[in-house]
């Protein structure tokens, strides 16, 4: 079996410096928060080029903390692309706002930027660029053109940790959440994340609202939730972090020999935006010839043993949480073909050659059913 990600071998190079942090936590008792929260929140402010990290409990509530700390509020409007995870919209809904879709690049599956700029009203008060992938969408690109408009860029980072736009990562120049998913290219042993953002005030009401509206016991400021990153979080990630750079090459070498590999299938391959540094978090293919083609496809994978997947089967308004009258079928066509033809293979950094011709080999035996 060639899975789609390999946690193990990434445990593996990690172990035993997971073993002593666990010990030097439990040593301590101090689960939450504390040094290693605190060392980890630098490390990666550094890493990615920003002024200030805070950490919290999942990559949803890092969207939702990050979108309360931009202004957003009950009765507003958030634009996002219709291709993205839930994660990315639930928050929108559990503060009170309405959801505003856009559609998006057919060739790199990012938010269409003119489309998002085309989707704000008047009752619109962020929008939100998705960084898919494992490559950057335009947020500069918005950033500039909602300059002095009181809309907020809040990005949402969750698959791009240590990709680069015009050599700034995400975070640098505007508010971004990230998620620490174990499957991510920086993976907790459970959930985690963080809001990363250039502005001391907006890191200090993250904060504030993620440890239940105050940063003093029982002094409460405003209505907040429970949403800290755990100190044994905190130390697996300081130990990937220090490997992530390394892993991030290993996956752009794998994508430059999937690249090569495929040459000659009947697939499209992934297109990175101009400007972007790539750091692969998933390696998204195309089967032309719709959902039904892609299936088998991947059911053949399958039964290959290559742990093939899609990400993400269905765009969002044509989920039943998120539907919505205003957004028919049709309403995002370039996101509704993507989601019938998208197919994700096995990408990670200890992918071997063997595991990547394998997988080609069998892919091509699918292609020609």
């Amino acid at each position: 079996m060639i899975p789609l990600v390999d946690l193990q071998a990434a445990h593996a190079e990690v172990a035993e410096e997971v073993e002593a942090g666990f010990k030097r936590v439990l040593a301590t008792t101090g689960f939450i928060g504390g040094p290693e929260v605190a060392a980890f929140e630098r490390e990666f402010a550094e890493f990615s080029g920003a002024a200030h990290c805070v950490g919290v409990a999942n990559g949803t509530d890092a969207v939702e903390l990050a979108l309360r700390a931009a202004g957003v509020k009950a009765g507003d409007e958030v634009v996002v692309p219709a291709n993205t995870f839930v994660g990315t919209v639930e928050p929108v809904a559990r503060i009170g706002a309405r959801v505003v879709m856009a559609d998006i690049d057919p060739e790199t599956y990012l938010v269409d930027v003119k489309a998002m700029l085309a989707a704000i009203g008047p009752k619109t008060t962020a929008v939100v660029p998705v960084h898919l992938y494992g490559q950057l969408a335009a947020a500069d690109e918005l950033r500039a053109a909602l300059a002095g408009s009181g809309v907020a860029v809040v990005e949402d980072a969750a698959q791009c940790q240590g990709a680069l736009r015009h050599g700034r990562g995400a975070g640098a120049d505007g508010i971004a959440a990230t998620s620490f998913y174990p499957g991510k290219n920086l993976g907790a042993y459970g959930d985690a994340g963080a809001v990363i953002t250039p502005d001391e005030e907006q890191a200090t009401l993250v904060r504030t609202l993620g440890s239940h509206g105050g940063l003093k016991k029982y002094i409460h400021d405003v209505v907040g939730v429970n949403s800290r990153l755990d100190a044994l979080q905190a130390v697996v990630l300081r130990a990937k972090l220090a490997r992530l750079a390394g892993w991030n090459a290993a996956r752009r070498a794998a994508a430059d020999r999937y690249h090569e590999l495929l040459s000659g299938l009947d697939v499209v391959r992934p297109v990175t935006l101009d400007g972007n540094e790539h750091v692969w978090h998933l390696y998204v293919i195309r089967v032309p010839g719709g959902p039904d083609r892609r299936d088998a496809v991947l059911a053949r994978l399958h039964e290959a043993g290559v742990g093939a997947g899609i990400h993400y089967p269905f765009p969002l308004h044509l989920t039943p949480a998120f539907a919505d009258p205003k957004y028919p079928a049709g309403s995002f066509p370039h996101a509704e073909r993507a989601a019938g033809e998208i197919l994700s293979l096995p990408l990670y950094p200890q992918i071997t050659v063997a595991q990547q011709e394998t997988t080609v080999r069998a892919l091509a035996a699918a292609l020609e059913d």
